[in-house]
C-alpha cells in the first residue's frame, strides 16, 4: 500500500503487483520562476532586504538573506530542558507571513539559479536522455492484459489494455488528460478479478490524499462512484466484482477551507470500508476501526481464492503488524447481507501483538503460508492451519546471510522467491509445499523492481534494472521442466553506452569498525588522483534497501562533468535484515551519520575526490541524514542537497503521519528518547564551525534545501524552519549559499510529472556545478 515511510528518490512499487516486502506497511515518502523583487514586500515588511546579486564567480559573494522574524517568546520545556523555537510561526503554512517568507526565499533562489550557467545544458541533455519509451510488466485480470507505458516525455505513464499479449493495445486511462500541467497523478490502479472494472485513485499536487473513481473497462465509460479522503490505502476487490475494500481517514473538520495536501493536522482514526459498486460513499460498510488506538492503520486484502478477508493492522513503521481474518462463508448473505448492521465484520485474531511482520503468500482453504520475520531477522516462510492456530511450522527457514525479501505463489504449487544478497537480488523457484529449491533463475547483478503473476499462471513477468541497465521485462515460462526466460521488452536509452562505465562495490569500515557496503559508478579508466566531482547518496532508515537502479541524471553528470556516483548502504536500511535496520534506528541513529561520514572519508582517502568536490544528497529520511552530517562535519563536504527532510526531531510527530515514525526515531515526549533526538536534530544543532576550530575558514557547504508546498508526508515547515535557522546562525562570515528550492503544486515525490523531475534535476545539479566550479566537458 502507499506508505507513510520516508522514502524518496527511489522507484515506487508497481501499480500492478508490488513486492510483498515493500507493500505491507503503510507509513514509512514547475511553477513559473519568480523574478527578483517582483514578489518582495515593502520596506515595512520583515522580509525586505537590500539585495545586490553581483557575480557568482569564485569567490562567491556572500548573500544577503531575507530577514525572518524571530519570536524568542516561544520556549518549550522538555524534561527540564528549555528549547527555544523562534520560527514556530512558520508551521502555519497558510499564514500571510509564511507565504511572504516563501516568496522572498524563492526570489533569492531564482537569482542564484540564474547565475548557474550549466543549468540550461543540463535541462536539454536530461530531457534528451529521458525521451525514451518505458514500460511496466503486464498483468492479467480476467481474460485481459494491462500494462503502463510512457512514450518518453509524457508527464505520467498511460494504462493500456489488450486482449492478448500480441493484440493491438488500447488506451484505458491516460492521466495526462486529467490536468494541463501534469499535477494530477494516478496513485492506485486496481482491476477487478473478472477484468470488467478499474478502480483508480487520483492525487493532486503530489498530496497523499487520494480520490477513488471507477471505470467500466469494455466501453471505457466512468461509473458514478467517487470515494474521498482516502490515504495510505490499497484497493482489494472481492472475487465477485461487486465492490472493494479501501482505507480512509475521517474528513478534516476544516476541510472546506483547506487545500488538500497543505494541512498539517495529525492523521488519526484510520478506518476500513467496503464499497459496493454503483452506490454512494455514504452507503459504504464500515468494516473496522479502533477509536481506542487512533494511530493504528488498516489494510485489507482478499485472498486469491476469494474466501477470506485478511486485515493487516499497523501502528508505527517497524516491520511488524497484527493480522486478523474473516471467513466470508460465515457471513449470512455475504457482504450484501451485512448491510445495515451496526457492528464490524467478524474478524478472528490470528496474531494480536506487534511482535513481527506477517504477510500472506498463499492459502489452500484454511492452510496459510506467510512471510515473516518472527525469530528470523532475515525472514522465512511459515505455515499454519487456521483451525489449529497454535501449530506453526517453518517451510523455508531463515538464510544465514541473505534476506528473503519477497515470495509469490505461481504455477500452481510453486514459489518465486527473491533474496537480497549483498544488496543484489537473487531469484529462485521453490516448491510451495516443502520450500525445496527447484531452480535458480539467471539474472544480472541488480534489482528486481516488479513481479507480475498469480498462482494460476504458468507464465510470469519480472522487471529488472541496474546502474547500467535501464530496464528489462523478462517473460518466464514455468510450464517447462526448466523455466524458460526470454526478454519481453527492453528499455533503450538513445546515446547511452554501458561500456563507458564501471560499477564497483566496496566495503569500508565505519567509526565502530562495522563493514558498510557502497556502490561506486564512474567512467572507465579514471585516475584516482582526488580530482573527480563525486555525488554520494544515502538513506539509512525504515528498513528500506537502496539496491541498484538506473538514473538518467547520473549518466548526464558522469558524461558531461566527470562525476563519480556512489550509493552508501548504511545501517538503518534493510540491506542485511532487521538487525541492520535496528543498528541504525532509535538510540543507535548516530550510526547512520557515522556510516555516511565514513563513506565520505573513504572516497577521499581512496583518491576519488576531495572535500571541495564532494556533494552529498538524500531525501526524506535521507534529507535528515544529509542535514545531520553537514552539522556534524561541515568541513567534509563541498555541497549538500537536502530533499524534503525531517529537520525538527522534537516536533515531527505532531504533523500528519509523523507519529508513525516514532518507531524509527523515538519521541521527544519520552525523556530518554528526547536525549537521543536533541543530540542530532538538524534544527537544533546548527552551529558556527569557525568558532569551534582554529581554522577560521571552515564553513558549511553550499546547501540547497528542497521541499514542496503540498508535501503532506514531511510537511514543508521542517525545511522552512531549518532554512531560517541556518541563514540566521550562519549569516557571517559564511559565504557558501544556503538556499531553498520550494516547488509549487508538488508533494513528497510520488506522482511528480516528468517535466517537474527534469526541471528540479537541472536546477539542483546546475547549482552543484556552479558551487563546485565545474564546466561542461562533453
Amino acid at each position: 500500500m502507499a506508505t507513510p515511510l520516508l522514502h524518496h528518490h527511489v522507484p515506487y512499487p508497481s501499480l500492478s503487483l508490488s513486492l510483498h516486502f515493500l507493500s505491507l506497511n503503510s507509513a514509512s515518502p514547475a511553477s513559473p520562476k519568480l523574478k527578483l523583487f517582483s514578489v518582495l514586500p515593502s520596506k515595512a515588511s520583515p522580509f525586505f532586504f537590500p539585495f545586490s546579486m553581483g557575480s557568482l564567480s569564485d569567490p562567491f559573494p556572500r548573500l544577503l538573506y531575507p530577514a525572518a522574524r524571530r519570536d524568542d517568546s516561544i520556549v518549550d520545556n522538555y524534561h527540564g530542558v528549555a528549547i527555544h523555537d523562534p520560527y514556530r510561526w512558520l508551521e502555519d503554512l497558510e499564514s500571510p507571513e509564511t507565504k511572504a517568507f516563501v516568496e522572498a526565499q524563492a526570489a533569492v533562489t531564482d537569482s542564484v539559479l540564474a547565475e548557474c550557467s550549466e543549468r540550461e545544458k543540463l535541462r536539454c541533455e536530461i530531457t534528451a536522455l529521458f525521451d525514451h519509451e518505458r514500460y511496466e510488466a503486464p498483468f492479467k485480470r480476467g481474460e485481459k492484459y494491462f500494462y503502463f507505458h510512457n512514450s518518453g516525455l509524457q508527464s505520467h505513464s498511460v494504462l493500456f489494455v489488450q486482449s492478448t499479449l500480441d493484440s493491438e493495445p488500447e488506451v484505458l486511462l491516460d492521466p495526462n488528460a486529467l490536468s494541463e500541467d501534469g499535477t494530477v497523478a494516478l496513485s492506485i490502479a486496481a482491476v477487478s478479478r473478472d477484468g470488467k472494472h478499474l478502480a483508480y485513485g487520483l492525487s493532486s499536487n503530489g498530496s497523499d490524499w487520494i480520490t477513488i473513481r471507477v471505470m467500466r473497462i469494455d466501453d471505457k465509460k466512468p461509473e458514478s462512484d467517487t470515494i474521498s479522503w482516502v490515504k495510505f490505502s490499497t484497493v482489494s476487490w472481492t472475487v465477485d466484482g461487486k465492490g472493494f475494500f479501501y482505507s480512509r481517514y475521517p474528513a478534516p473538520k476544516e476541510w472546506d477551507n483547506v487545500d488538500s495536501g497543505m494541512e498539517t493536522g495529525i492523521n488519526l482514526n484510520h478506518q476500513l470500508y467496503y464499497h459496493f459498486l454503483g452506490t454512494d460513499q455514504s452507503e459504504d460498510l464500515l468494516c473496522w476501526e479502533d477509536p481506542e488506538n487512533p494511530k493504528y492503520r488498516f489494510r485489507a486484502t482478499v485472498t486469491e481464492d476469494g474466501k477470506y478477508i485478511i486485515l493487516y493492522i499497523f501502528e508505527g513503521c517497524d516491520p511488524v503488524n497484527k493480522l486478523y481474518y474473516c471467513d466470508l462463508a460465515t457471513l449470512s448473505g455475504g457482504l450484501e447481507g451485512f448491510k445495515g448492521s451496526k457492528g464490524f465484520l467478524s474478524f478472528i485474531k490470528l496474531v494480536d501483538t506487534f511482535e513481527a511482520r506477517y504477510s500472506v503468500i498463499a492459502n489452500d482453504e484454511s492452510e496459510f503460508t506467510f512471510l515473516t520475520n518472527k525469530e528470523a531477522p532475515r525472514y522465512k516462510l511459515v505455515r499454519v492451519d487456521l483451525t489449529k492456530p497454535d501449530e506453526w511450522i517453518d517451510i523455508l527457514k531463515e538464510d544465514q546471510k541473505d534476506v528473503l525479501q519477497s515470495a509469490y505463489a505461481v504455477n500452481g504449487n510453486q514459489l518465486l522467491v527473491c533474496y537480497l544478497c549483498n544488496v543484489k537480488h537473487i531469484l529462485q523457484i521453490r516448491d510451495l509445499k516443502t520450500g525445496q529449491l527447484l531452480h535458480c533463475l539467471p539474472i544480472d547483478i541488480g534489482s528486481v523492481t516488479e513481479v507480475s503473476g498469480k498462482r494460476e499462471d504458468t507464465q510470469i513477468f519480472f522487471n529488472f534494472s541496474s546502474f547500467l541497465t535501464p530496464g528489462i521485462i523478462y517473460k518466464c515460462n514455468l510450464s517447462t521442466s526448466v523455466p524458460e526466460i526470454k526478454i519481453f521488452r527492453e528499455v533503450l536509452v538513445r546515446g547511452f553506452n554501458r561500456g563507458d562505465f564501471l560499477v564497483k562495490q566496496v566495503f569500508f569500515p565505519s567509526k565502530d569498525g562495522a563493514k558498510i557496503p557502497m556502490f561506486i559508478v564512474s567512467k572507465k579508466n579514471i585516475t584516482l588522483d582526488g580530482s573527480h566531482p563525486t555525488l554520494l547518496y544515502g538513506y539509512g532508515g525504515f528498513n528500506y534497501s537502496l539496491t541498484p537502479y538506473f538514473s538518467v541524471n547520473r549518466v548526464v553528470l558522469a558524461r558531461n562533468f566527470g562525476f563519480v556516483f556512489c550509493i552508501a548502504n548504511i545501517r538503518g536500511g534493510g540491506e542485511y535484515g532487521e538487525e541492520w535496520h535496528k543498528a541504525g534506528s532509535l538510540s543507535k541513529k548516530q550510526n547512520c551519520f557515522d556510516d555516511f561520514i565514513a563513506a565520505s572519508e573513504f572516497l577521499i582517502s581512496a583518491g576519488y575526490t576531495n572535500s571541495s568536490r564532494l556533494c552529498i544528497e538524500g531525501g526524506s529520511n535521507g534529507g535528515l541524514l544529509v542535514a545531520a552530517c553537514i552539522n556534524q562535519r561541515p568541513d567534509l563536504f563541498g555541497c549538500a542537497l537536502v530533499h524534503v527532510g525531517v529537520m525538527d526531531m522534537l516536533r515531527f510527530h505532531k504533523f500528519t503521519i509523523g507519529h508513525a515514525w516514532t518507531s524509527e526515531f523515538g519521541c521527544s515526549d519520552i525523556e530518554e528518547e528526547f536525549r537521543w533526538l536533541i543530540r542530532y536534530s538538524p534544527l537544533h544543532n546548527v552551529t558556527r564551525p569557525w568558532q569551534k576550530t582554529s581554522n577560521a575558514s571552515i564553513q558549511y557547504p553550499s546547501t540547497m534545501l528542497l521541499t514542496a508546498d503540498h508535501d503532506d508526508r514531511v510537511v514543508p515547515l521542517h525545511s522552512f524552519k531549518m532554512l531560517a535557522t541556518m541563514q540566521y546562525i550562519l549569516d557571517t562570515p559564511q559565504k557558501n549559499p544556503i538556499i531553498a528550492r520550494i516547488d509549487r503544486k508538488a508533494g513528497h515525490g510520488a506522482g511528480r510529472s516528468t517535466q517537474k523531475m527534469i526541471e528540479e534535476a537541472a536546477d539542483r545539479y546546475g547549482f552543484v556545478a556552479k558551487m563546485m566550479g565545474l564546466s561542461w566537458n562533453h
